[in-house]
This record gives structure tokens, sequence and C-alpha cells, in this order.
């Protein structure tokens, strides 16, 4: 039989549609025409078990002659070896569907861990959400907390998926910390963590707690402090704090704090409109008040006098105009617009006793101005201070503990147990005033005996 040749095919045109073209080895095509132009499809015809068959070995012009022939060669060459073409054709293309399959089941399972992963909240994103929902609560707004996430927590963490964060890596994190000397920050944090993960561990954003197990004392021992001035730092804290050139404002802070015995951040937050100073009222609001319930201080003269000073200081300024204008804040901040921060009066006494390390950048040269007899000394040590001195005075613990607005720890006696202590309360106050008052006094000769509380 005689071999097509290419150039036979070439010439096939529509007229040709149907045609059966004959090849040597029983290659046969059939002329298939769209418009002018003409494909043939080839088949090889062959006998196997008993039956005929046609194997379909390609399509011209999209493969060439040469490569239909070789096809069927190699069709020619399974039937020698007893095997079937056809049923290897089918095999091969039910092993490629399979394969394509399997790519294609991977590619889905990769495209859907990708969604996954980004779907999944990073420790940044939970630590956001922890801050708008439950964190902003917080008396400073979760700003010593975010601060704390953003030195330490994010650098390496940011962007860890936050149920892929394990245990080691909060511990490098709190290790970290503690390398640096600051073990009661990495107390803190670890807590801040917790707190973290639980509130996401409840809204079914994680499942685990990589911080579980891991205790605070394993990070920083909190030492309880027992700092408290002696009389003697008392009277000499007057010559100190003259001589350590803070703010008059800041100077009259420690004394309140002292005869007052309350916290810090009460006094840094405090408002005008809270205090009565013509009867000798200072009203601490919830907000305000680290256990959440309002506390009421009656003052001293000796406070009211500070009180006076402050406010001549603070209730009025002047804005951009010249015009002369209210301040609502006891402490205001240094533009007016808010409170004073709650760590300034910390920091400024800190920076004076700062000893042989050198001043810090853009702070008090001042640093060991605020050095008392023994030891170093900080803001609450004086309302440590302060309730010492009415113990010395005579005064009830329990009175002292209600000027103090700390919260009963005997279940029992906080239930049924609730005398109004209003008058001995004041009495302890007026006590302390008078006792600061006489320790103030540049000439102690003259005094024979401390005030006492009646009794």
């Amino acid at each position: 039989m005689a071999r097509l040749t290419v150039k036979q095919l070439q010439a096939l045109s529509a007229i040709d549609a149907g045609k059966r073209l004959s090849d040597e080895h029983a290659l046969y095509g059939v002329v298939r025409t769209r418009g002018d132009a003409a494909s043939v499809m080839f088949r090889w015809r062959y006998r196997f078990g008993g039956q005929v068959k046609d194997y379909t070995c390609g399509t011209w012009p999209k493969d060439s002659l040469a490569q239909i022939r070789q096809v069927r060669a190699d069709a020619a060459a399974y039937v020698s070896k007893g095997l079937d073409p056809t049923e290897q054709a089918r095999t091969r293309k039910l092993s490629a569907r399979a394969v394509q399959a399997e790519e294609l089941a991977k590619l889905n399972c990769r495209i859907a861990e990708a969604e996954s992963f980004k779907s999944r909240l990073s420790v940044r994103a939970l630590f956001d959400r922890w801050e708008r929902l439950e964190l902003s609560a917080r008396k400073d707004a979760g700003k010593e907390a975010r601060r704390s996430f953003e030195k330490d927590v994010f650098p390496s963490l940011g962007d860890v998926a936050a149920e892929d964060v394990t245990r080691p890596m909060v511990a490098q994190v709190l290790d970290n910390v503690v390398e640096r000397g600051a073990r009661i920050l990495a107390r803190n944090l670890l807590g801040d963590i917790r707190q973290m993960y639980g509130f996401a561990i409840v809204r079914g954003l994680v499942t685990t707690d990589p911080s579980s197990h891991m205790k605070r004392d394993d990070f920083g021992k909190k030492v309880e402090r027992s700092r408290v001035l002696s009389e003697d730092e008392v009277r000499l804290l007057k010559s100190k704090l003259s001589a350590a050139r803070m703010a008059k404002t800041s100077e009259l802070a420690v004394w309140i704090i002292l005869a007052t015995c309350c916290r810090v951040g009460e006094l840094s937050m405090a408002r005008w409109d809270q205090i009565d100073l013509e009867k000798g009222v200072w009203r601490i609001p919830p907000e305000d008040a680290k256990n959440g319930k309002e506390h009421t201080v009656f003052l001293s003269d000796f406070a009211v006098d500070r009180f006076k000073e402050l406010r001549d200081i603070t209730a009025t300024s002047f804005n951009a105009e010249g015009v002369k204008i209210r301040c609502p804040w006891v402490l205001p901040s240094h533009d007016k617009s808010n409170h004073l921060c709650l760590k300034s009066l910390a920091k400024q006494i800190g920076d004076r006793q700062r000893g042989d390390r050198p001043a810090l950048s853009n702070r008090s040269s001042n640093v060991s101005s605020l050095i008392l007899p023994r030891g170093k000394w900080t803001p609450h040590d004086l309302r440590r201070t302060g309730a010492t001195l009415m113990g010395m005075l005579g005064i009830r613990p329990d009175v002292i503990e209600k000027c103090l607005n700390h919260v009963q720890q005997n279940r029992l006696v906080r239930i049924y147990q609730r005398q109004d202590l209003t008058l001995e309360q004041k009495n302890a106050w007026r006590s302390l005033g008078e006792l600061l008052d006489l320790l103030g006094r540049d000439n102690l000769d003259d005094v024979t005996s401390l005030p006492r509380v009646p009794s």
C-alpha cells in the first residue's frame, strides 16, 4: 500500500470531507473540514484477543505525519508484547487524571491553609481586640499594657498567629525583660498575656493559653515594700523638697499624699469640683479609686492649707489669647488639657534619688537631692508612712484601714460589721495633720508631746 505524503494532505479541501485515506501498515485517516481548512484523524486497525480494534494515533496537521506513524509503531510494539495499546492508553489517561486530581487537591489544601492562616488573629490583632473590649476599661485605658507589649512582645511575636504561640516563645519574651533588670515588669507582662489569652479563649478565638503553668515568681519574685519615713525623715523632708527644685505643685502633692494617705493616682486624677475646702471634704469617685469604691477624705487643716496653695497655682490659667480660664484639674498636665500623668510624680522623685548614676536625658540633674538617711523612697511610701504615723498616734487599725479605703479581707467582718466610723476617721486625719504640722516646724523645743486621737 502506498504511503501518504504531506503534499497529499496539504492538497485536501472542503470537498474531501469524510474521505478515508489509507497509509501503510493498516494506518488510515478520515478527513474533516472546517471552512476551507481540512484535518485528518488517523487510527490504526489491529487485532487483539480475537477482536478487531482501532487505536487513535493523532490528528494532522496538529500532529506531523511522522509523529502519527511513530505512535502507530509504538502501539504495534505493545501488541507484539501481548499488550493492548488501547487499554494502555486508557490507563495512562486515568493515571494522568489521578495525578491531576492529587495536584488539585494539594493546591486546594494550600489555598485553604493560606486562607485559614490569613483569617487567624495575630498576636497584635488579638491585643487590639482585647484593648478595645476590655483593656480600655482600666484606669489608664490600657496605656501601660500597650507600652509594654509594643516594647517587648510585638517585635518578636506581633505577626505570629495567636494560636501558634508556644510556652517557650512566651518564656523567651519574659526572660529578655528579666535580663535587662525589669523583673516586676516581667511579672506584670505575664499577667497581661494571661488575661489576653483568657479573653481569647472565652470568645473561641484560640483554644489554648501558652502562658498556662507559668508562675509570676519564676520571672520576678514580688518583694513586699516596707519603707516608712521616720519622724526625723519627715522633718528633714521639708528642706529636702526645697533644695530638690521640683515644681511647687509636686512639692505640695507630696505633703497632701502624706496628710491624706491617698494613692498617687487618686491625687493625680483629682478635680477641683470633687474638693470642698470650706467643709474640708475630698470625694474620690469610684472610677478614680483602686478598689472601685467611692472614698471620702476628711481634710485636716494641714491638708486644706496645702490644697489652697495648690488651688492658687492650678485652678486658673490663661489661654493662648491671654484670657483667664478655670482649670478643672488639681494637678493638670503641662498643656492643661488633662490631669497629670500618673507616673509623673514618681519619676520626679526617682530622678532625684539616682545617687551615683548619671541624670537621665532631659531630666533633673539633682540626682541625690531627695535621698533620705534610711534610703530611697517612693510616693506610695508616703501613704504607708501616713498610715504608720496614725498608728503611732493611737488610732485603731480598723479606722486606719477605712482611711486607706482598703476592703476588709475577712469576708464575715466585711459582711456583718458595717458600723459608721466617720467621726473616728475625721479625728484620725486631724491628728495626722497636727503631727505633720509639728514635724514641719523649724523649732520643736516647745513641743512637749505628740497629738493623740481622742479616746
